[in-house]
């Protein structure tokens, strides 16, 4: 990509980010990389304070690059844009941590370097993880973990309902299951519909499980799929408070103990514990049987455009040191993330037994802007959660929700 190129589009995209920032933006003295021995690192983790385990290892691992790190938590959406701000100015941070689904708007945008140009092994990455990274045939960084969803059940509901979870292999077995719990006069599954990202990324387990590709939203795959949700609220196994719920208020649903199951994922793992319940989770099931491709969360470790290059060769050893199985091992385990290696998702479930269900769902997911989505995802995932919703609060039929979907999105 030619210097004129990439500003033009780093313009371009820009446009959107400084509407979103009302105003503020990135000071090369305050934000850009620090001169000399000085890195700077931007993560998405503002909640890790300056003596955290993260930013040990962040210091730790500038120590044996033999350089300082200095180190700015952002919230997401606060981070995305600083980033693609910073870019177009020429002042980028040395290490760039984001969101998976954002790679591929900084990439498009000329922002990051590619693991062909900065020399960044992922070689032992699984793939599935790798592709939320990945556009156009180049690779954009290297994940340092995922999360994802399952199904949390009640073992008393279950127990009381003559339940076997292990019982629960595809789509007519759950609903059976749901089924036998109504009749015990307790309520079968919660979930979060709302129409946001939320709603579609609680949906696509569904949606991809059923078959379902994101590039035809109304085949007969997708509808059946958004036909099991509608049917679960005619037949009241699941509550019409679904359309209203995110993943946060479906939990605490769950929590009443009133719910046999509730689709969530990994980061309600500590609030699990806390239930005045048993619980368990077996993966989401596919229409004809074993786990659904469920979308995956978490962040890549990404090194963006400098105009000093001599200054990847460094970046290039912090991340390869935040990478690396012992430190993953340590930074997923705080963040309740699974690894993105897979003999370090082996060590995780040894220690910990209850993650084996969140290793085997996570082998089995997918990155939302994957097969060459890229930057057309979010348009597509609108259209989505917009059928979702017309379809759940009775609006349209399955199909004429997921039509209209597929003209929206071919449109936009």
């Amino acid at each position: 990509m030619t210097g004129l190129s990439r500003r033009r589009r780093l313009a371009a995209v820009a446009v959107i980010a400084l509407a979103a920032v009302t105003g503020s933006a990135c000071s090369s003295s305050a934000d850009g990389p620090a001169d000399g021995g000085a890195y700077l690192v931007w993560d998405p983790y503002p909640q890790f304070a300056d003596d955290s385990e993260w930013v040990a290892l962040l210091k730790k691992c500038g120590t044996s690059a033999g350089v300082t790190v200095e180190r700015t938590g952002y919230d997401t959406t606060d981070l995305t844009n600083k980033a693609l701000l910073a870019a177009q100015q020429g002042n980028s941070p040395d290490v760039l941590i984001v969101d998976n689904p954002v790679i591929s708007t900084l990439a498009e945008a000329g922002a990051l370097t590619t693991t062909d140009d900065n020399k960044l092994d992922v070689s032992a990455m699984e793939k599935n993880l790798l592709g939320a990274g990945q556009s156009d045939g180049k690779t954009y960084g290297v994940p340092i973990g995922a999360n994802t969803l399952a199904l949390y059940y009640n073992k008393d509901l279950l127990t009381a309902a003559g339940v076997d979870p292990a019982a629960v292999k595809d789509w007519t077995s759950l609903t059976a299951a749901l089924t036998k719990v109504k009749a015990k006069g307790k309520k079968g599954v919660t979930f979060s519909a709302i129409g946001t990202e939320e709603g579609s990324f609680q949906f696509l387990p569904w949606f991809w499980g059923s078959g379902a590709q994101l590039t035809s939203l109304d085949s007969p795959q997708a509808v059946s799929a958004l036909t099991l949700w509608t049917d679960w609220l005619k037949q009241g196994l699941a509550p019409n408070s679904v359309i209203n719920n995110t993943q946060t208020t479906s939990w605490q649903e769950f929590a009443t103990g009133d719910y046999a199951f509730a689709e969530n994922g990994t980061w309600q793992l500590a609030n699990a514990e806390k239930l005045g319940f048993s619980y368990g989770t077996i993966a989401i099931p596919a229409s004809a049987g074993g786990p659904a491709p469920a979308p995956t969360g978490g962040e890549f470790v990404s090194i963006p455009v400098q105009k000093k290059t001599g200054r990847y060769e460094t970046s290039q050893k912090l991340v390869t040191c935040l990478t690396n199985a012992d430190n993953l091992l340590t930074t997923d385990t705080t963040l309740s993330y699974v690894a993105p290696v897979a003999a370090v998702q082996e060590r995780q479930a040894t220690a910990d037994p209850k993650l084996k269900v969140w290793v085997e769902a996570v082998r089995a997911a997918k990155g939302r802007t994957g097969d060459d989505l890229g930057t057309k995802y979010p348009k597509i995932s609108e259209a989505l959660w917009t059928a979702v919703q017309s379809a759940l609060s009775g609006g349209k039929s399955p199909q004429e929700a997921l039509a209209a979907a597929q003209t929206a999105a071919a449109t936009r």
